[in-house]
């Protein structure tokens, strides 16, 4: 599609900008998304990889925020069980910090504000006898149990665009948003493509910013808006170390500070530990975890296990900064989650919508309410529809995915077995469409370390918008977990040579 006018332009391509795509392209619209690095490259990668309500924001009385995202759950469970999952928590109790009463109120209202349909509730746990409390130190005698769920955070962003372009959208990606001025009642938007440096302008009735961390600058910088709302960066970052324990279930720690830290199951060899908040003052082209965030995380990860967590455990790092909406609270946790949605409408202008804040569980209902907020410019917009609706690949129930993995392997069975499960994760039903040529391990292709072959990657190039080495195994994939230093040099040299011609 390129019309001479799209209904709506949208800068960003993280969840919210690609939930928003996939919302307005579904009701008819016609919708152009710009993103100058790769999709999820941001904050939408960065993220605990939870769909949750929130527990600690009843401690801040979100009430709306966390039955919405409570609602959200079992939404997303139905839309894309392939890349998401039922995940239960187990919170020690330590003596001395939150009293017993006020967990269990606030597991109470966890598991009635949100109406709970498929997920299991809360109940206590005896630590001395359940296998959850082995890895645990001799002090802890006694915990609770609630549920929360797992997801693919950046997979959960790619499968929303591959969506949105089956309906229609149009979706660049390695694509600047260098300017964008009104002209009455559509706006002029000047590209520039990020590898080529070609210049380019398109025109739209509406402009969107979802720019993450980089909604501000967009805002001074490229839009010069008159806006006066203020942003409040907030990092949070993560460390990845050695599987600390054997059982499915995950942690939730408190601590001292009244903060909260998740202990998660983290592709089959590895633990995830997070999320710090802090307040981000530096430059978003050096997004990084500091050496004081990992030995937090560490440290307050070793408050509770068995065996210490050291700094030199880690193997892997990453960290997010989120856009939050400044309400003016005094410290980084107070800050709210909730989204707030700024329309900039002068006169009957052409619209502007600026998007603050928002997490990855809400962003469906962000998308149905940006779509509120500026559908009065449109004849006849549709009514919402991505409630429950599949995502790419995630056509088939819950319950079935054990025979989605046994249908691979009937039909694959040259390929190993924890491949199979991790292509079914990753793609679900489109794991058959991955491998439409693959007729044994010859047809493959090359490999380039790990379960890694050049029929996915020439997939990832063709459909999901990759173009380099970071792009597959790190957003696509977390395969750069397990590909050695001069496996990821031979992809990358690999990807130079062959991506331009596959997407030509």
């Amino acid at each position: 599609m390129n019309p001479e006018i799209y209904d709506i332009a949208i800068i960003g391509g993280g969840i919210n900008g690609c939930g928003i795509a996939r919302d307005a392209a579904g009701r008819g619209l016609s919708v152009a998304l710009f993103e100058k690095h790769d999709l999820a490259s941001g904050t939408s990668s960065s993220s605990t990889k939870l769909i949750h309500g929130g527990l600690r924001y009843l401690e801040h009385y979100e009430f709306r925020l966390v039955r919405e995202s409570l609602k959200e759950r079992e939404v997303l469970l139905s839309m894309a069980p392939h890349i998401s999952w039922p995940l239960r928590f187990v919170l020690p109790h330590l003596p001395g910090l939150r009293p017993a009463w006020l967990i269990r109120l606030g597991l109470f209202l966890y598991d009635h504000l949100g109406g709970r349909k498929v997920l299991p509730g809360c109940h206590s746990i005896d630590l001395t006898h359940d296998p959850v409390g082995k890895p645990l130190r001799g002090h802890l005698s006694k915990g609770f149990e609630y549920s929360d769920c797992w997801v693919d955070d950046a997979r959960l962003v790619i499968l929303n665009a591959m969506d949105a372009a089956a309906k229609g959208a149009d979706i660049h990606v390695r694509t600047e948003v260098t300017g964008a001025e009104r002209q009455g009642e559509h706006w002029e938007v000047t590209l520039t493509n990020t590898q080529d440096k070609t210049a380019r302008t398109i025109r739209a009735k509406t402009l969107i910013n979802a720019a993450g961390p980089w909604v501000a600058d967009v805002l001074n910088h490229r839009i010069g808006s008159n806006s006066h709302s203020q942003v409040r960066l907030v990092k949070g970052s993560h460390v990845v170390v050695p599987r600390q324990f054997d059982h499915d279930r995950a942690y939730i720690f408190q601590n001292a500070d009244k903060r909260i830290i998740f202990a998660i199951p983290y592709e089959r060899d590895f633990t995830l530990i997070g999320t710090t908040d802090v307040d981000f003052k530096s430059d978003l082209a050096t997004i990084e975890a500091s050496d004081d965030e990992i030995s937090y995380l560490c440290d307050a990860a070793s408050e509770y296990f068995v065996t210490p967590i050291k700094p030199d455990d880690v193997v892997w790092t990453y960290s997010g900064v989120r856009p939050l909406f400044d309400s003016g609270e005094s410290s980084a946790q107070k800050a709210t989650r909730d989204y707030v949605l700024e329309l900039d409408n002068p006169d009957g202008q052409a619209p502007l919508l600026n998007i603050f804040g928002g997490k990855i569980t809400t962003y469906r209902c962000l998308a149905e309410e940006a779509i509120e907020k500026i559908e009065s410019g449109f004849a006849k917009p549709g009514n919402p529809w991505t409630a429950g609706v599949a995502l790419p690949g995630g056509d088939f129930l819950f319950e079935q995915f054990s025979q989605l993995t046994d249908d691979l392997g009937h039909k694959h069975p040259y390929l190993d077995p924890q491949m199979i499960l991790r292509l079914a994760h990753g793609y679900g039903t489109l794991a058959q469409e991955l491998l439409v040529n693959v007729n044994g391990e010859s047809d493959l292709g090359t490999h380039f370390g790990a379960d890694l072959y050049e029929c996915e990657v020439a997939y990832l190039i063709r459909n999901e918008w990759a173009r380099t080495a970071e792009d597959i195994l790190w957003r696509r994939t977390k395969l750069g977990l397990r590909l050695t230093p001069e496996e990821v040099q031979y992809l990358s040299k690999w990807m130079d040579g062959n991506a331009a011609s596959m997407v030509e």
